[in-house]
């Protein structure tokens, strides 16, 4: 619904935070841009970013402290380059579930992090995972 109030009877500070939110929403649009292909994510440890590529293979590691589900992607296991870990006690919060990725095209926002020779983001919630459309 469109507001008939002229603009000079908002409040003063109002179109200020009306440029700063303008300006924060452009800010997010640019990095949303700025995917990480997940053969490339070694190259940005240490940052935070968001990384996109196929689900190559999914595993629950339910013998593992934390029951942990991994997601590799940039390349197939064991010569993948990327690994998103979800921990167990998230997992319930996916819907879908985490194995349902395989195959997909996602992108992963985090820290990104160095485990062993390969790049890691520890995803903090189901938020940090989105399907997307890669081209």
């Amino acid at each position: 619904m469109k507001s008939t109030r002229p603009m000079a009877a908002t409040r003063p500070g109002a179109l200020a935070l009306a440029a700063l939110a303008a300006s924060m929403s452009l800010s997010f649009a640019a990095s949303a841009q700025e995917a990480i292909p997940a053969e490339h994510a070694v190259r940005f440890i240490g940052t935070t970013g968001m990384v996109c590529g196929t689900v190559e293979r999914t595993r629950h590691a339910t013998n593992t402290e934390g029951e942990p589900t991994f997601l590799y992607m940039g390349g197939n296991f064991p010569r993948h380059t990327f690994t998103a870990r979800i921990p167990g006690s998230i997992r319930g919060t996916f819907t879908p579930a985490p194995e349902e990725l395989r195959g997909q095209d996602v992108c992963i926002s985090g820290s990104i992090q160095r485990d062993a020779s390969r790049a890691e983001i520890a995803v903090s919630s189901a938020a940090d995972i989105r399907i997307a459309d890669i081209r």
